[in-house]
């Protein structure tokens, strides 16, 4: 994963600047940028080598705002796409949770189906093309393995073979009949050219249907995806990607925190025995082909009143042993527990952030190895930083002075720096920032 020696395109590292000046994670790139979190890198990429056998995995992220956990989590997602993973992610938010009375689960399955990604379309919404290619691909074997040309209403008998046996894998699956059901309906609406019937079929795995009485009229199935079962349908996703010929599904899950700031404890004890559902499954094998990350901060876990630790279950879970530190934390552990970036590591981070932004508007760098290490120095010397400070400040920071600098050739670093505006903004921040008031981006 390293990039260190390449030229980046001029649209990534548009990208990477634009995106980190403003407080989020670019979604390309990021090979480029990473440093650090070797150790949590290695611990989650093991996972994804069990969940491509078989099994399954199920990891919470847990750093303070802009500590860089959707970073981590944006660094994996790219990775197990590049491995043929199928990735869904989304973040959870006051309309998007585990469970709700009003579809707030559901909202979060269907945001989940929104973003499917594969490494050919990284955007998401990947859906239908999975869909097709799995057909596709079913399709071309039966053709090298009978030797019939299309048409041949053999070969339609032949790829029916084929489709049944994926279907009776899956509809051994709870409520896995309904979705075996849909994917024979699929195909046959792909082979005569029903792009209605199609639609139908994918409205329903998106969890489109509100009523039972539409999907029975429209489909003949009396069964829609509901708040209390999405996470069953998602189980079955990955093993049917599997089937597919991808190696798995990893769903990624940000904004933990939400679930914490429910404000009624009856409906987070819900959405935590949702959760505790899903971690159960992972550990005990009920799921297979898939992997689960979510995010949150340290608050949002170790909150004995509202945190996941409220819930006695999950607390006995998750709570650290008697001999993990800062320092020397246990990686192979349910949670992984960000330690905050080095000096050291930000320096290097802010040498690659130099680099491609000469490269990028093609001037020769002006900024010398002291001028970096004044920089850090200033940055981590603040009052509270050893506390408060976090990659997000530093990188918004030191892309401001780029771009200052680039834009006033006659400016330098150490002006910048020893500016009064600067100083009384950064003392500022500082001092003010705690995890009851900071707003988080994404970083």
């Amino acid at each position: 994963m390293n990039e260190d020696n390449k030229k980046v395109p001029k649209r990534i590292a548009q990208t990477i600047l634009n995106s980190l000046k403003g407080g989020v994670v670019p979604r390309i790139g990021l090979p480029y940028i990473t440093v650090g979190r070797k150790n949590e890198i290695q611990a989650l990429l093991h996972d994804v080598d069990i969940i491509g056998e078989g099994g399954a995995s199920f990891r919470f992220i847990v750093g303070k705002y802009g500590s860089g956990k959707s970073f981590l989590i944006q660094t994996i997602r790219n990775y197990v796409m590049d491995k043929g993973f199928i990735v869904a992610d989304a973040d959870l938010s006051p309309e998007r949770r585990l469970q709700g009375t009003k579809g707030q689960g559901l909202a979060t399955y269907r945001e989940l189906i929104s973003n499917l990604s594969t490494k050919t379309k990284p955007e998401g919404g990947a859906l239908t093309l999975v869909l097709d290619r799995w057909i596709n691909t079913v399709q071309t074997k039966a053709v090298t393995e009978t030797g019939l040309e299309p048409g041949d209403p053999a070969l339609t008998k032949a790829v029916d073979q084929q489709i049944y046996q994926v279907t009776s894998a899956v509809s051994e699956l709870v409520h896995g009949f309904e979705f075996a059901r849909l994917l024979s309906m699929y195909y046959h609406a792909y082979i005569e050219g029903n792009d209605e019937m199609k639609g139908k079929v994918v409205r329903w795995f998106r969890g489109e249907y509100a009523l039972k009485r539409d999907a029975k009229e429209e489909l003949g199935i009396n069964m829609i995806i509901t708040d209390d079962d999405w996470y069953d349908y998602l189980k079955i996703f990955a093993v049917f990607f599997r089937l597919a010929g991808y190696a798995g599904m990893m769903i990624m899950i940000d904004e933990l925190v939400n679930l914490y700031k429910i404000p009624n404890a009856i409906t987070r004890q819900y959405n935590y025995e949702k959760l505790l559902t899903m971690y159960n499954d992972t550990l005990q094998g009920k799921a297979r082909y898939l992997g689960i990350i979510m995010g949150a901060t340290p608050q949002a876990v170790e909150d004995k009143r509202r945190g996941l630790y409220s819930y006695e279950a999950l607390r006995s879970r998750l709570s650290e042993g008697k001999f993990s530190r800062p320092g020397a934390r246990d990686l192979l552990a349910p949670v992984i527990r960000l330690e905050p970036l080095t000096p050291e590591e930000m320096f290097v981070l802010c040498e690659k952030l130099a680099a491609i932004h000469a490269q990028l508007y093609a001037y020769d760098r002006r900024l010398r190895t002291d001028d970096l290490s004044d920089f850090i120095k200033m940055e981590y010397g603040r009052i509270g930083a050893d506390q408060n400070i976090t990659p997000r400040e530093v990188i918004r920071d030191f892309i401001e002075l780029l771009d200052l600098m680039y834009q006033n050739p006659s400016l330098t670093m150490d002006a910048l720096l020893q500016s009064d505006d600067f100083t009384f903004e950064k003392s500022q921040a500082v001092s003010h920032q705690t995890d009851e008031n900071y707003v988080e981006f994404t970083l």
